[in-house]
């Protein structure tokens, strides 16, 4: 069988590595508080047996298993259980808690790893000609409801594997352009590039698993995005295989030839067509890349800091600040400190904030990353100091961003903790103008109570802003609960008022986590419904027989 690398199938990551709380003294007693969970009494559940799982015969009939291994080679495509299951879900906890109570109403029927565009063509015009269902799958780590088969769809499902596409095929050093293929996840592409010099610069939560076609297909934004960019902005050229024929764009710095075709690529989640190969804007290897930690008195002033940065000369590679809850969370997850760090962090700077009138229940921590060479990075850090200052803020120094840098990738193994605790923890971002971000805030975190009042639980909410830009930021929330009866409704409950805060607020329903099946219930308050019809002909008009990943963003009429 290939040697495509695939996260358990029950949970996110790698076998054999998880989150652990016992080298965190701050963060039973916090949970505790948060949502009345004890984790020095309760029971985490074991591992789920893949034997007990009920998983629905293939219906791939062995004349249509046999023309596929003719194409990708009887090695590469199966209609074994384990990997149907793998391909069934993605990775959000809705999925996770699907998969752990026995919850597949449909997986794809075969799973096909081609080896390069000539391979992933033929399959495509196979599998059309079979009026089969093609449904693209990179890392398997989307957390928008973008990889499940619909449960009513009586036609053969393929899920097709683009992990054996993982190579950076070329690099134009004169343009910092580089051709990746598709399948390549975060650590692999990045290795390469970096072996020459460069670094793509893109970084989101789900690196370590997520790949370059991913990130074009759900419009993936990464932690450096304030100096590279989002994945719309770092796509120079794809192509996109399709019925017939492949779509090629060129990787131009701009063009006037219509409306763009590439925007259209960009968040189409496999509706279109199967991305084999993105080019992608790269940049040399930072002579420096520093992150430091700062505090602010409250959110506001955090709020206002981020706003003044981003109009300001300073060009920081990375913008953010916790609000009062999420810096609580920050601190209860640090592992246990000894001598003159827990001497500094525990009385020095307390007692500090103390002394200029802050109230400690209020403090947000912040972390600005500077990159570039080492005049330009120090120049930026000056010109960000003096805002901080004016708002109020200080600076900590290094050592609190060099353990945010260490952990960045790991938020997702202590969802699955959670989940083994019987408890959700799941996320829900967004974006909106500065104008309108306090407002957002405080409408999401009363929308949040008020559904915790609802099922009756004790929850918890909490927020960042992640992404800056001129008019406006992203804010990524995180809630957190533990189930009573019904985990899916009460979850469903909580989720659903949260989105609405958003569209309520002004604010986007995603603000990188694309679409799916999770947030389409918005589209038309976020886009307006003529909006939801002029993307709907889209699809229609691009594919009429409804082969590519059917159901997702619009409604597929099941």
């Amino acid at each position: 069988m290939t040697a495509v690398k695939h996260m358990k199938w029950w949970g996110w990551g790698n076998e054999g590595v998880g989150f652990h709380h016992e080298d965190k003294p701050g963060f039973a007693p916090f949970v505790l508080q948060a949502v009345g969970l004890d984790l020095l009494t309760a029971t985490r559940a074991g591992e789920p047996s893949f034997d007990d799982l009920k998983v629905g015969k293939s219906k791939a009939k062995v004349a249509f298993v046999k023309e596929l291994a003719a194409i990708v080679g009887t090695d590469n495509v199966s209609t074994d259980d384990m990997l149907r299951v793998i391909h069934t879900y993605g990775k959000s906890l809705r999925d996770l808690v699907r998969i752990r109570g026995n919850q597949i109403l449909r997986s794809p029927d075969v799973v096909v790893y081609p080896a390069d565009e000539a391979e992933v063509q033929a399959v495509v015009d196979a599998a059309v000609a079979a009026d089969a269902v093609i449904i693209p799958f990179g890392g398997g780590s989307n957390i928008g409801g973008s990889l499940e088969p619909h449960a009513g769809e009586k036609r053969v499902v393929v899920s097709l594997d683009l992990g054996r596409l993982r190579d950076v095929v070329s690099i134009d050093e004169e343009s910092g352009l580089a051709r990746i293929q598709a399948g390549a996840q975060g650590p692999d592409l990045e290795a390469q590039l970096n072996a020459k010099g460069w670094t793509i610069g893109h970084f989101p939560d789900s690196f370590t698993h997520s790949t370059v076609g991913g990130w074009v297909a759900t419009r993936s934004s990464g932690m450096q995005s304030d100096k590279y960019g989002d994945i719309a902005d770092i796509c120079r050229g794809l192509r996109v295989v399709r019925p017939g024929g492949t779509l090629v764009l060129r990787p131009l710095p701009s063009t006037s030839s219509g409306p763009s075709v590439r925007e259209m690529i960009l968040g189409s989640e496999g509706r279109l067509g199967v991305i084999t190969e993105v080019t992608v804007q790269v940049h040399r290897v930072p002579e420096k890349r520093n992150i430091y930690a700062y505090f602010f008195p409250n959110w506001t002033a955090g709020i206002q800091a981020m706003r003044e940065i981003s109009e300001s000369d300073a060009t920081p590679s990375i913008t953010r600040v916790s609000d009062a809850r999420e810096t609580g969370f920050t601190l209860a997850t640090s592992k246990e400190r000894h001598g003159f760090s827990k001497f500094t962090a525990e009385t020095v700077l307390p007692a500090l904030m103390r002394r200029k009138g802050w109230n400690l229940d209020d403090i947000c921590i912040s972390f600005i990353g500077y990159e570039g060479g080492t005049e330009h990075a120090k120049r930026q850090k000056k010109l960000t100091d003096a805002i901080v200052k004016k708002h109020g803020g200080m600076g900590v120094g290094e050592g609190p961003g060099i353990l945010y840098d260490q952990k960045k990738f790991d938020t997702p193994y202590l969802r699955d903790f959670l989940l083994d605790m019987g408890a959700a923890g799941d996320v829900s971002e967004t974006a909106a103008p500065w104008s309108k971000l306090i407002d957002v805030h405080k409408n999401v975190y009363a929308a949040a109570q008020k559904a915790y009042d609802e099922i009756g639980v004790k929850g918890w909410i909490m927020s960042h802003l992640s992404h800056s830009y001129h008019s406006g930021a992203c804010l990524y929330f995180t809630f957190a609960f533990v189930f009573k009866n019904d985990a899916l409704a009460e979850y469903n409950t909580v989720k659903n008022a949260i989105q609405q805060a958003f569209v309520d607020s002004d604010a986007t329903i995603s603000h990188h986590h694309g679409v799916g099946r999770e947030h389409s219930p918005w589209l038309a308050q976020d886009i307006s419904p003529e909006g939801v019809a002029v993307m709907r002909a889209l699809f229609d008009g691009a594919d009429p027989g409804a082969n590519f990943n059917p159901g997702k963003i619009v409604d597929a009429g099941y």
